[in-house]
């Protein structure tokens, strides 16, 4: 048998790169990567999206962790929001007509803080310039005058009242209560002895007397109180007077600065009458005589004067950019916040502060998908904004079914492009369960994970290198160092001609080798540096995969890698523990025996079967039925399992492997143990590619380099996995010596060849298979198991015609 035909040259083991073709000495010759590697389909999907001013076209950023989406995301945004006009500040300012519903207000780009600046000095002004006012000479006399004009009419018309008083008879007295009136004889108040004196009519008539004098004491009374209210309406609107013009000066300019902004004017004049209208809020007032702990005397709260400034913009900066990396319910939306005084928790309208969304207004918002699904009425807050765009901020508490007094902010009106970045199975589940998904987010950017290798995308590896040299301070790299990179990134992508795109990894590999090139004092990284870098990280991680090669050496895992077995064969399984995975050989058995049930997976009785795997070898039974169905039944039990497995079996990159270990057990061929083979194969016998070739080629080299390279074992790979071989360096040398060996099959026929020296054979014209091959040995042994069925089922007892009932 010529089994040369089927060896993988080594030039196809893995990639080579000649550094001379590279065109450059070290990356420091290189101008540094200001471009995107790759990702053009993202690239386009979000320029569209960003661009797209249309309601609802939000992105959905979708792609595996490492693809640098973050990156480009913000390097595209932001130079987006570079060319954008600046846009509003937005402020809260209270309501003068319902303090609970306090208002916004928006201004131009910069002008907020100007205009909080000036509200402050405004009121500060007011507050040194009324007091001055009221304690002014002029005004003084003004009231003074005032005053003695109200005390001069109040004595005319006690004078008035007095000397009616005495022409009716009565004089007034002075009693505990206040004035009273009493008669008069002879100019004097009457004594006990005068009333009694006096006969029935002079009684009767000192009554009438008394009381119209009674009544035109209370119209009095009526005189001295509208005196007095005219008083206090004429000391009003002089002290309102006062305040007016003290305040307009200073009014009429704050007013001229803003009035090309309504809603700021109008606010202004509400300003200004409430000021007229509690004036005595800027007076000076005495505290109590006695100091009383937590009862201090305050001066009049002036906050509702404040301008609480939630949003401040640099006109020079352009649009906003928010990467929001917490988004809770108030980070996203804002908050009210609580003050405590004398244990009483209180708030107002200058405690109210502004979330992501609002500080992204007018700009850009960049969340990720899964943080804020984790976080309670964070996407329901996000979705209302987005369908409403406005920004209503509500105290949280309510939402726990807190009942709290609270405000009701005037809602925000809000311009934001909404970027969520997030996996790609993520999108499809919103998608399905989300019916607003598909109206809020229109435009997906879908990063990819490998670009086609070309000199370009070379030289933007080398170009990415550079920058990140030149960034982080790391040695620059050789051209033979990038060349190893390159070799990497193809290793990356599981691909010869395909570089990955998963950045993040490469970045760490470029800054492990900058780290082993600086330990040996290179003055540029190496070759060497990046097969250290690769080897050490290696080291860090493959714990598991020392113990398991360790004990595949003592023994204790059975794995058999030389001599010739039936019904045994050497499969590869791959295990990955999250950013590292290794190859490793499984012992694979088969056992054939008279029955009907077919093939028997005892990893699937066992529970232990994924379904894929369970898929791989019902595959292969199809196949054994259609190979072997001819004149007679096809009477078939066979028994599969992995030796000395513990846990789930997932995939059907071992069906190969089981249908040549049924094979053989039919054939009562040996196979040969110094080989290992992986692929799937589907119900026509042609085998196609599996994932992890690489590991599991290395695994299976790992375990013969440890037990001894004898030049014959070596491992069998589906011919379409030869573009995704990149081995390590030792396999490459390993086979190149002639010490190791890789074989690349298209047929189920193919590999029977291989693992058994003997040919698979071919139906001759008469149908039958030679009786040499291993199918002709296998449909021997299958007619004679059909002809064994058939004998025990003539010999069976057959059941009578009589019906046995239980009692």
């Amino acid at each position: 048998m010529n089994i040369e035909k089927f060896k993988v040259p080594v030039s196809m083991l893995a990639p080579t790169i000649d550094p001379g073709q590279l065109g450059f000495e070290d990356t420091g010759e290189l101008e540094p990567l200001t471009e995107i590697i790759g990702q053009e389909r993202a690239v386009e999907a979000l320029e569209f999206g960003l661009n797209m001013k249309s309601p609802g076209f939000n992105l959905y950023v979708s792609g595996p962790v490492g693809t640098g989406k973050a990156t480009v995301i913000r390097q595209m945004v932001k130079t987006m929001a570079r060319t954008a006009p600046a846009p509003a500040d937005w402020c809260y300012v209270n309501n003068f007509q319902d303090s609970s519903r306090p208002t916004c207000l928006a201004l131009p780009a910069g002008q907020g803080a100007s205009f909080k600046r000036e509200m402050s000095g405004f009121i500060e002004g007011l507050r040194r310039d009324i007091p001055l006012a009221f304690e002014s000479k002029k005004y003084l006399d003004a009231k003074a005058k005032l005053h003695d004009d109200i005390d001069t009419k109040k004595k005319a018309l006690f004078h008035e009242l007095t000397e009616h008083s005495r022409t009716q008879g009565f004089g007034f007295e002075e009693t505990s209560v206040g004035f009273g009136i009493a008669p008069l004889k002879d100019g004097h108040s009457m004594t006990d002895a005068d009333m009694e004196a006096m006969t029935e009519e002079e009684q009767r008539d000192l009554t009438e007397r008394r009381k119209t004098l009674e009544g035109e004491i209370r119209e009095f009374h009526i005189r001295i109180h509208g005196l007095e209210k005219e008083a206090e309406h004429q000391q009003r609107h002089l002290d309102r007077q006062l305040a007016t013009n003290v305040l307009e000066g200073r009014y009429e300019t704050m007013r001229r600065a803003y009035q090309d902004i309504a809603p700021i004017t109008t606010f202004l004049e509400h300003v200004r009458d409430d000021i007229v209208h509690h004036y005595k809020d800027f007076l000076p007032r005495e505290g109590p005589a006695i100091a009383i702990p937590g009862l201090e005397f305050k001066r009049p709260d002036m906050s509702r004067f404040l301008v609480n400034l939630i949003v401040q913009r640099d006109p020079r900066e352009g649009a906003p950019v928010i990467d929001e990396a917490h988004p809770t319910y108030t980070n996203l939306i804002g908050k009210i916040e609580r003050r405590a005084h004398m244990g009483v928790m209180y708030t107002d309208f200058t405690e109210i502060r502004a979330g992501a969304v609002l500080q992204a207004n007018g700009g850009y918002l960049i969340v990720n998908a899964v943080d804020m699904l984790r976080q309670p009425f964070s996407w329901d807050a996000l979705k209302r904004v987005i369908k409403t765009n406005e920004v209503k901020i509500e105290d949280p508490g309510e939402f726990y079914g807190f009942s709290t007094a609270g405000l009701r902010p005037e809602p925000i009106p809000v311009n934001v492009k909404v970027i969520m970045v997030g996996p790609p199975m993520l999108y499809h589940l919103l998608q399905t369960y989300e019916e607003d998904f598909e109206k809020l987010f229109k435009v997906k950017a879908d990063f990819d994970t490998e670009v086609v290798r070309s000199e370009r995308e070379d030289r933007q590896y080398a170009r990415f290198i550079a920058r990140l040299c030149r960034e982080e301070g790391l040695p620059h790299f050789g051209a033979d160092a990038v060349a190893e990179i390159l070799r990497q990134g193809l290793r990356f992508a599981d691909r010869r001609d395909r570089l990955s795109l998963r950045l993040s990894l490469v970045s760490d590999l470029i800054r492990e080798a900058g780290y082993w090139a600086k330990k040996e004092g290179h003055a540029f990284v190496t070759r060497a540096d990046v097969d250290a870098a690769v080897t050490h990280k290696r080291h860090r991680s493959n714990l598991a995969e020392h113990w398991i090669q360790d004990e595949i050496k003592e023994g204790t895992l059975m794995i058999d890698l030389d001599g010739d077995v039936v019904g045994q064969v050497n499969g590869l399984s791959v295990h990955e523990f999250g950013d590292y995975a290794f190859g490793r050989p499984t012992r694979i058995t088969a056992r054939t025996y008279v029955g009907t049930k077919g093939v028997i997976d005892i990893q699937r009785e066992a529970e232990l079967a994924g379904m894929i795997h369970s898929k791989g070898v019902l595959t292969l039974a199809g196949y054994l039925a259609g190979k072997f169905s001819g004149a007679h039944p096809f009477a078939l039990s066979a028994s599969l399992t992995f030796e000395q497995t513990y846990s789930e079996v997932e995939g059907d990159s071992a069906a190969v492997a089981e249908l040549i270990a049924i094979l053989s057990s039919l054939a009562d061929l040996p196979i040969h143990q110094w080989l290992a083979v992986t692929g799937s194969v589907n119900q026509l016998g042609e085998i196609q590619p599996i994932g992890g070739v690489n590991e599991k080629i290395e695994g299976f080299f790992e375990s013969c380099s440890r037990k001894g390279l004898t030049g014959t074992q070596g491992v069998i790979i589906p011919a379409r996995n030869t573009k995704h071989l990149a081995l390590r360096r030792d396999v490459v040398e390993a086979v190149e010596s002639g010490h190791f060996a890789v074989y690349a099959v298209n047929t189920i026929e193919e590999a029977l060849e291989l693992l058994t020296g003997i040919a698979a054979g071919e139906r001759g014209l008469d149908g039958a298979y030679p009786p040499d091959s291993v199918f002709g040995r296998a449909a021997l042994r299958l007619e004679e198991m059909a002809q064994a069925v058939a004998e025990w089922g003539e010999g069976e007892e057959k059941p009578s015609g009589h019906i046995i009932t239980e009692p």
